[in-house]
């Protein structure tokens, strides 16, 4: 594992930091915020701008595709879309009636999905900002998401312990994984082929499923507290857990493309 040291510290936040994301198309990475703030950093850590205007603190932020648009997702019960460029929100979205937790976009970048502590997840077209699909089935608050590469199907985390998975054209849920032993924190689909899916939990764990047939796959265990989030290379090629134990761990992947096999070291 090559050696890893801090290239920059962001400062500009007035309260904690609740999520990172980095642009896929530019040299910038944008931070959510406890002060209601979205903000948008070059990679040396310079501010470029900051997005106001959330009522409450944000929760999970998200870059679009295209990588001109940034999604935000709040406590006071929307989610909004705004310019990169500009720092104009473009779409103030109502629709949930708790705290928005997550959000995602769809890989063409028509679509976004939403979740929340009232146990729904949405869908929402992006051309016309309406929620077409809300997806009933967890009985607890659902905290991640993540569209599948082919964009057919989505999955959620909840606090209910499991996993769903929905289909978009069928309009239902197709697979239910009863996941975990605490709180899902954070789910990711494999974003190259969507080989596999990988859930964070609570429970110390991670795990990754086959996106065949959503049975288990790998238990990556070695965190000594909760597991808040995880993310995936865009090769698919290694996994990231963040847990309260003040640690990040980085898990290698290889995919061998006959057999469509993965082995984490």
């Amino acid at each position: 594992m090559p050696k890893v040291e801090k290239f920059a510290t962001l400062k500009g936040h007035t309260e904690r930091a609740t999520d990172v994301a980095f642009s896929s198309v530019d040299n910038c990475l944008a931070t959510a915020s406890a002060d209601r703030t979205a903000k948008l950093w070059n990679i040396d850590g310079s501010l470029i701008r900051s997005f106001d205007g959330h009522l409450d603190r944000l929760a999970r932020i998200a870059f679009h595709p295209s990588g001109k648009y940034l999604g935000t997702a709040s406590f006071d019960k929307t989610w909004r879309l705004w310019d990169i460029n500009t720092g104009t929100e473009l779409l103030l979205q109502e629709g949930h009636s708790r705290s928005v937790y997550g959000i995602c976009f769809h890989p063409d970048g028509s679509l976004a999905a939403s979740c929340g502590l009232d146990a729904l997840a949405r869908v929402w077209d992006l051309r016309t900002g309406r929620s077409i699909l809300a997806f009933e089935g967890h009985v607890k608050s659902v905290l991640g998401l993540s569209f599948s590469p082919n964009g057919y199907r989505l999955a959620t985390g909840s606090e209910d312990n499991t996993c769903r998975i929905w289909d978009l054209r069928k309009r239902k849920c197709v697979y239910t994984m009863p996941a975990h032993s605490h709180l899902i924190s954070q789910v990711k689909f494999e974003p190259q082929e969507g080989y596999f899916l990988a859930t964070a939990s609570y429970d110390t764990k991670a795990m990754v499923w086959s996106a065949q047939d959503f049975k288990p796959v790998k238990t990556l265990a070695g965190h000594e507290a909760k597991v808040t989030s995880l993310d995936i290379t865009g090769d698919g090629q290694q996994i990231a857990t963040v847990s309260h134990d003040r640690t990040i761990k980085i898990w290698t992947s290889r995919i061998n493309d006959t057999e469509k096999a993965m082995d984490i070291d």
